[in-house]
This record gives structure tokens, C-alpha cells and sequence, in this order.
């Protein structure tokens, strides 16, 4: 009797964002350089916006090219699920070398939110794909202004694991403005200089190899915690002040039906506010196999089951960040569907008097 064929471990996904300008091709062409992106795909928008002339080694097909280091690059045509999909099958019959990993590099007016969308959903891609985590460039000389004009910006910082700023040599202070307000608009991600490794930027929770710290760069709870609880009172002239990240936490397992109920609750209701969702939950069922979530908007990824805690901690933690949504609402619900109504908040009452019946925020 013949062994059921094993699937395939998930290629870890890395998207690359940031504004026009920012700096995404220099250090998009430092970090091909790494040994780090050996066997790497990267998918870029357009071949001509990018400027890879130097690393091109011959042409593969007509939307594919082999670069110097030894890696792959696509051009994005049309639909990038279907620029992923065509890149495993390509894979599978040995059409192309098998490659480790991929990154996206997106276009620089993009909203991160689709392509989150497209890694998170899509019953195939999510199989064999795993969103490793999101790197943003910010321009020192001119990433406060971009900040000020461009809600796409805010996003991409927002939604970002790690934040590369490029060009601090340029700037004033190095940017230290622009890095207090990418810590306020972002206090859960990791703040790099563009000389960064690249093995840094590549690696967290969604690797293979997966360990405690992994875990903790990649949520960035405790940041996010202690700026929520801290020093949160925001600047009401900054143009990103309605973007907010906190965190929900629970110290005993959680019922998977209310954790199930939360999840849809929140993104029915208010999806389009849902910038990131990110956590790792004890459910009551497997309080020592925890859950991986993660979403974005009105998306929410089925969970993913790990084998056992990556550390010490056993807290569930869920890191979000939201536009337009007060946070203290989003504590009432969870508290509400853990049992614990927070009394003080005035929607608590509504909450446990109808659940379904969400006050605006």
C-alpha cells in the first residue's frame, strides 16, 4: 500500500510596500545581493518601474527573468493570484528551479490591504503560501509629509511587521520625528535602518522553523500593550491620529464558539476598519495547542493550529489595528464574550444586553 503523498510544507511570503520614492528598488537590490534570498521569486508590478537591469541574467519566459543571485523575478501582468498559482505549477513540473521563498514588492501607491486579502483567503494559495510578515519603507527626507497626504502611506505603515527607514543619512536628527510617529501609528512593529540584513527582515512567525522569539517579533504584543496603556493620548493634529493599534488579552483559555462569535461579530460589523488582526489563542478545547489568527479588513484567515506554545507565555494576546474605531469598544466586546463585562465602558450594558446590537463608534 502506497504512502499518502505528503503536502507540501508552505513557502514563507515576505511583501515588500512602501511610498513612491521610499526606496523599495534600493533596498529590494541590496537585499538580492544577501545569501539570504538564495532560491528567492520576487514579484514586482512592473519590470520598468524597478530598475534591475544590472542583476538580469536571461529571460525565462516572457514574464519571467533569472537574476544574478540566483533568484527569480515575475512581472505582475494581471491578477496576482493567478501569478502565484502559475508559479507553483511551474514549480510542480520542474518548469522552474523549486524556490524557498518569495517576495512581493509592490507598487508604491498601493494599499497593502488587497494583496493581504489574496494571501490570506483564497482557499489554494493559503495551502501552500504563508504570509511571513509585511516590511515598509518610509523616507526619512520626506516620509512625514508623504504621512500627511497620503492615507496609502498611513496604511502601509500601519500594516507593517518591520519598518525600514531609507535615506537617514539625508534627513535632519536622522529622522527621529518620523520614527517617534511610525513608533506611535506603529508600536508593534521593529524600526530597521536601510542597512539592515536581510535574514532580519525575512524572518518571523510564518518561517519553518518557528521559534519564541519569532513569535514575539512578529505579534509585537508588549509593545503594542504598553503604548495602548501608557503614553497613547495622540497629537489631534496628525493627520494619522484615527489609526490605532492595541492589544486584547485573555489569562485563561477561551471558548472556540465565543472566540468564533467575536471573530465574526467584529468583522461583520466593522471590516472595513479592521486595518491588521494578529494573535496566538489558548481555545478551551487545546489550551496546549494554541491558534494562530490573523486577517485583515473583512478577511479573517482560518486559524492555524500550532503543536505546542512557542514559549513561556500562555496568554492568548490579539494585536489590532484599527482606523475610525475607538478601542475601548472592541475591550468591551471581548470582555463581554469572555464573561467579564467591563462595567465602567458605556457600551458594556448594550453588550450584554444584545450582543448583536453594536453601538456606533
Amino acid at each position: 500500500m502506497t504512502e499518502p503523498q505528503r503536502r507540501p510544507d508552505p513557502i514563507p511570503l515576505t511583501v515588500l510596500t512602501g511610498f513612491l520614492g521610499a526606496g523599495k528598488t534600493t533596498l529590494l537590490n541590496r537585499m538580492l545581493r544577501d545569501p539570504a534570498l538564495a532560491d528567492t521569486v520576487v514579484i514586482v508590478n512592473e519590470f520598468g518601474e524597478i530598475g534591475l537591469d544590472h542583476l538580469l541574467i536571461e529571460s525565462v519566459d516572457e514574464d519571467m527573468i533569472l537574476l544574478g543571485a540566483g533568484c527569480l523575478c515575475c512581472t505582475v501582468r494581471g491578477d496576482l493570484i493567478s501569478t502565484l498559482e502559475d508559479l507553483l505549477r511551474k514549480r510542480d513540473n520542474g518548469r522552474i528551479q523549486p524556490f524557498r521563498r518569495v517576495v512581493i514588492e509592490t507598487t508604491g501607491l498601493a494599499d497593502p490591504a488587497p494583496i493581504l486579502h489574496a494571501l490570506i483567503y483564497h482557499p489554494y494559495l493559503v495551502m501552500r503560501y504563508r504570509l511571513q510578515g509585511v516590511v515598509t519603507v518610509v523616507d526619512a527626507v520626506n516620509g512625514e509629509a508623504t504621512l500627511d497626504a497620503h492615507p496609502e502611506a498611513q496604511r502601509q505603515a500601519a500594516v507593517a511587521d518591520r519598518i525600514v527607514v531609507a535615506k537617514a543619512d539625508l534627513a535632519a536628527d536622522a529622522g527621529s520625528a518620523l520614527r517617534q510617529r511610525l513608533g506611535n501609528l506603529n508600536p508593534g512593529a521593529t524600526i530597521h535602518e536601510s542597512d539592515v540584513p536581510a535574514a532580519d527582515l525575512l524572518g518571523g512567525l510564518f518561517g519553518l522553523e518557528s521559534k519564541g522569539e519569532d513569535v514575539r517579533a512578529w505579534l509585537g504584543a508588549e509593545a503594542v500593550e504598553h503604548h495602548h496603556h501608557g503614553h497613547h493620548h495622540h497629537d489631534v493634529n496628525r493627520h494619522d491620529a484615527a489609526i490605532r493599534a492595541f492589544t486584547l488579552t485573555s489569562d485563561v483559555p477561551v471558548p472556540r464558539a465565543s472566540f468564533d462569535m467575536f471573530l465574526d461579530l467584529l468583522r461583520s460589523a466593522h471590516g472595513p476598519k479592521l486595518l491588521r488582526l494578529k494573535g496566538l489563542v489558548a481555545l478551551s478545547d487545546s489550551p496546549d495547542r494554541p491558534v494562530v489568527v490573523h486577517g485583515v479588513q473583512h478577511v479573517i484567515h482560518a486559524p492555524v493550529e500550532l503543536d505546542a506554545w512557542p514559549d513561556d507565555d500562555r496568554r492568548s494576546r490579539l494585536v489590532l489595528i484599527v482606523r475610525d474605531l475607538d478601542p475601548s469598544f472592541v475591550e468591551s466586546l471581548w470582555d463581554a464574550f469572555l464573561g467579564r463585562p467591563r462595567l465602567d465602558s458605556p457600551d458594556a450594558a448594550a453588550l450584554m444586553a444584545n450582543p448583536l446590537a453594536i453601538p456606533g463608534s
